[in-house]
């Protein structure tokens, strides 16, 4: 029995891309306004994926920049920018990639977006997010997921 998969062409669509959460705080202002501005910025950011049915998926790319002065923190903000994504005939081995990289490069520049605007509108310079490389984050994430497992697998062993 030949599989349905193989002989198809993959089948990809943004069903839709919003915001799904967004949290602002300048526990500093207003009196920072009044400092010279040079700031430390932090950013750490992941990804989230779930399946919401069959070829139905949930893609979540959660950032977290928090910009400090002097050890202060002067803003932190916190955006969950999301999209439902279509996936159709398509391996497992590529859906992987397609959802950890591909999705979240589609959603990046959304995110950035959104921080931006959200920065400036606290009163604050933009604050741009330089470009991510998906790729790589996602082979990171394989590689750390990898040593997780020999290290139960070592250690259910003993």
């Amino acid at each position: 029995m030949v599989d349905k998969k193989e002989n198809q062409e993959i089948q990809f669509s943004i069903q839709k891309i919003y915001t799904k959460d967004i949290s602002f705080e300048s526990p500093q202002s207003p009196e920072i306004f009044r400092k010279d501005w040079k700031p430390d910025v932090n950013l750490e950011l992941s990804t989230k994926t779930k399946a919401l049915a069959e070829d139905t998926y949930e893609v979540i790319v959660d950032a977290t920049a928090t910009v400090t002065m002097e050890k202060e923190v002067v803003f932190l903000v916190e955006v969950q920018q999301a999209g439902i994504f279509g996936v159709a005939n398509i391996s497992k081995d590529q859906l992987g990639p397609m959802l950890g990289s591909y999705c979240p490069s589609i959603l990046f520049p959304y995110l950035r977006e959104v921080i931006s605007d959200i920065v400036t509108r606290g009163g604050f310079p933009q604050l741009l997010l330089a470009p991510v490389n998906f790729d790589n984050l996602y082979a990171q994430h394989l590689e750390k997921q990898k040593k997780e497992e020999q290290a139960k697998a070592s250690g259910s062993k003993k």
